[in-house]
C-alpha cells in the first residue's frame, strides 16, 4: 500500500467515524433517546483518532513533511471532518507522492526517527503489530484519562 493510499483511507476512517459520533451525539442530546452511539461510535472515533496521528506521524517522517505540515496533519483530526480535506491538500502539493522512501531498497535513513521508520517498514507484519498495540495502549490510556469533556450526567 502507498503512503498516499493509506493517507487516504485513514483520513476517510476519521471522518466516517466522526459522522458517527455525530450521530450518537444528536441521539443522546437532541432526541434524548440513547447515550449507546456515544458510547460506541466515541470509542470508534477515538481508535481511529489515534491511528490517524500515528499515520500522520510515519507519513510525515517518510514523506519528509515540514514540521508545519506534520502538526497541520495532526491538528486536521479535532475538528469534524477536516482529515480528508488536510488529505487532498497534500495530495495537490504532491506531498504524498511516491512510495515508501526509507523501505528497503529505499533511502538511509538519517535519524533517529527515519531509521524507527525504516525498521517498521523493513517488517511490514510487525509494522501492523506494532501499531495495533501502540492504538491498542493510547487507547487504554485515554480511556483512564477520561473522555476530552467534563463529565455529563
Amino acid at each position: 500500500m502507498s503512503p498516499r493510499t493509506l493517507y487516504r483511507r485513514i483520513a476517510l476512517a476519521e471522518v466516517v467515524t466522526w459522522a458517527l459520533l455525530l450521530v450518537g451525539m444528536a441521539l443522546k442530546y437532541v432526541t434524548h433517546t440513547t447515550e449507546l452511539g456515544v458510547k460506541v461510535f466515541g470509542l470508534l472515533h477515538g481508535v481511529v483518532f489515534i491511528a490517524f496521528c500515528l499515520v500522520t506521524v510515519l507519513l510525515g517522517v517518510n514523506q519528509r513533511w515540514t514540521a508545519r505540515e506534520g502538526v497541520l496533519g495532526l491538528l486536521s483530526a479535532v475538528p469534524p471532518f477536516l482529515t480528508v480535506w488536510w488529505e487532498r491538500r497534500l495530495e495537490r502539493r504532491g506531498r504524498l507522492d511516491g512510495g515508501w522512501r526509507l523501505a528497503r531498497d529505499g533511502e538511509a535513513p538519517s535519524n533517529p526517527a527515519e531509521r524507527l521508520v525504516a525498521a517498521l517498514l523493513a517488517r511490514p507484519m510487525v509494522a501492523v503489530g506494532v501499531g495495533v498495540v501502540a492504538v491498542l495502549a493510547l487507547t487504554g490510556v485515554a480511556l483512564l484519562v477520561g473522555p476530552p469533556v467534563g463529565k455529563q450526567g
